[in-house]
């Protein structure tokens, strides 16, 4: 049984915007290291496709950094589309927003190929064998040389990791929060952004496993190239 689908709640979706999204440590770094990887590719990155986009932050991140770029933004929240329309707006037609469901093959229908594809906090919501199955299908839309690259919740070694995470997101959170005026306990904050009713929906791979299936689809440099605690960047080229 699917429990994704809560993402397709609008009170949902705006509690993680609002409540999570501006508070996630390093958010800006891992974006940062995710465009220092497409600017070593040896070719121009004009066609990207941003899988589970969100509010559009990573997509702006590379609207901004390669100016001739044109970005497929892809969703199946249309609360989170409405935001992503609204923050890439100023790009006009060097976006294509598109409502699609990843948990089925269809989300390529119409397609070409890609020179990057990215994706953000939005995989982890697969089943293991469909995870499988869309880098399989990521691969097959790049084009030669071009890269896919994760920014993901990834699963932690053991319930002490998990638990050390946990309690450093509720502090980034409950500090941000502060800084919004936000004048609820940190026990509250943790409650109601930490150990919330969405997390049912994560299912969480370990980084090293999910490299290894790159590797075995054929993707080449192959790596983990930022980690903090349950946060990864990771991807390759192919």
């Amino acid at each position: 049984m699917r429990t994704d689908q809560i993402w397709q709640n609008r009170a949902v979706a705006e509690s993680f915007l609002t409540g999570v999204r501006g508070a996630i440590p390093f958010a800006t770094e891992q974006i940062n290291i995710a465009l220092r990887v497409l600017d070593q590719l040896h070719m121009p990155i004009t066609q990207v496709a941003d899988l589970g986009c969100g509010d559009g932050a990573i997509a702006q991140a590379v609207l901004t950094r390669y100016p001739t770029a044109h970005i497929t933004a892809i969703d199946f929240s249309e609360p989170m589309l409405e935001q992503a329309k609204q923050r890439l707006q100023p790009f006009g037609d060097r976006v294509t927003l598109m409502q699609a469901d990843l948990y089925t093959p269809d989300w390529q229908t119409g397609l070409g190929s890609f020179d990057a594809i990215v994706s953000g906090y939005c995989i982890h919501h697969l089943p293991d064998d469909r995870k499988q199955s869309l880098y399989r299908e990521i691969f097959h839309h790049l084009r030669s040389g071009g890269s896919f690259l994760n920014l993901e919740h990834v699963a932690s070694a053991d319930p002490w990791v998990e638990a050390l995470f946990n309690d450093t997101l509720v502090d980034a959170i409950y500090q941000w929060h502060q800084t919004q005026g936000d004048r609820r306990s940190r026990e509250e904050i943790g409650q109601t952004f930490v150990y919330r009713e969405d997390k049912k929906a994560n299912i969480l791979a370990p980084v090293e496993v999910q490299c290894e299936w790159l590797r075995t689809i054929g993707f080449q440099q192959v790596d983990c190239f930022f980690k903090f605690f349950e946060l990864a960047v990771f991807g390759g080229v192919r």
